[in-house]
């Protein structure tokens, strides 16, 4: 039986501080079409260009602990890498450079990865960082046509694909799945272990939201395939953009119906209800590790809680 749902209200409050969320940076997109655009603007020392080797890139961090992405000019090896527009801020004009490194090549010194940085990046580096991942992961998987299998080629300033064979076009991707802390009548939130979790790693039920399907029904069928439990008060609290590799995350509360759960035994190792009490002392005593501050996850478990919540940063995965 699919469970049942009903509609999805809006928060009086939506979440605060969702890293990677406040935009600074204008996409003009208006031109990308332009033929010209990037050798002109890879040939002006004015340009500010955001470098991704890998998934990494260099930072730096001021004295108000805020850390800033390193721009610097143009140089001739840029046009030798993957080359995409990103817009204007400030009157100046910014280009993502990205140079793909082996897998297992030495990580270079001073860089930093958006998961290690993002919650402490400036709004202009975090625009910078997420946008140039993203695309760059798109870029890497979608190198072939999928009319054909020919190789296609960078267009419109390099968020575009195109087949020389076929002509076809083909645009970047982005993955849309929810995320929801669900919490039971007694105010217990629920926190589950994915199977590819860290040992002591639990975070909020999230999953891809399914063709032919609302958000509502995605928080619905989620919960139930993953717990076993039926939801109701499916409520909207914010969204963000995660670029591993390519998702959209849209963040709900959602109220449960019963409590006891039933496991998706390929997808869940470990499951439980938390009082605010007991999510604190099993954070202290090192038993529970929750998601770091730059995902929409540890925002909807402090916008649970009341607040922040001080915890080491330890990836889950």
């Amino acid at each position: 039986m699919a469970p049942r749902l009903g509609t999805v209200a809006r928060a009086d409050h939506s979440l605060p501080d969702v890293a990677l969320t406040r935009r600074t940076l204008d996409r003009r997109a208006d031109r990308r079409g332009d033929p010209t655009l990037l050798t002109g603007l890879l040939a002006d020392p004015a340009t500010r260009v955001f470098r991704l080797c890998g998934d990494a890139t260099a930072v730096e961090e001021g004295e108000d602990h805020v850390v800033r992405v390193v721009l610097g000019a143009p140089v001739p090896a840029d046009a030798d890498h993957l080359v995409v527009y990103l817009g204007e801020h400030g009157g100046a004009q910014h280009l993502g450079v990205v140079e793909d490194v082996p897998a297992d090549a030495e990580p270079r010194p001073g860089l930093r990865t958006l998961r290690q940085v993002g919650a402490r990046l400036d709004d202009l580096g975090a625009s910078l960082f997420a946008t140039t991942l993203a695309l760059a992961n798109w870029h890497r998987a979608h190198g072939h046509c999928p009319r054909c299998g020919a190789p296609t080629v960078p267009v419109l300033a390099g968020w575009v694909r195109r087949c020389p064979a076929d002509g076809s076009e083909h645009y970047p991707r982005t993955d849309v799945a929810v995320i929801m802390a669900v919490v039971d009548d007694a105010d217990r939130l629920l926190l589950a272990r994915g199977r590819g979790f860290r040992s002591a790693g639990m975070s909020v039920l999230a999953g891809f939201v399914e063709p032919g399907e609302t958000l509502a029904a995605a928080v619905a069928r989620e919960v139930h395939e993953e717990v076993g439990l039926e939801v109701d008060d499916v409520t909207y609290l914010g969204d963000q953009p995660w670029p591993f590799p390519s998702s959209l995350m849209v963040g709900f509360t959602a109220r449960a119906r019963g409590t006891e759960l039933r496991l998706q035994e390929d997808e869940i190792a470990a499951a439980r209800w938390f009082t605010r009490e007991e999510l604190l002392a099993a954070v202290a005593d090192g038993s529970l590790v929750i998601s770091g501050r730059v995902s929409i996850a540890r925002r909807l478990v402090e916008h649970w809680f009341g607040g922040p919540i001080e915890a080491p940063e330890v990836p889950l995965r």
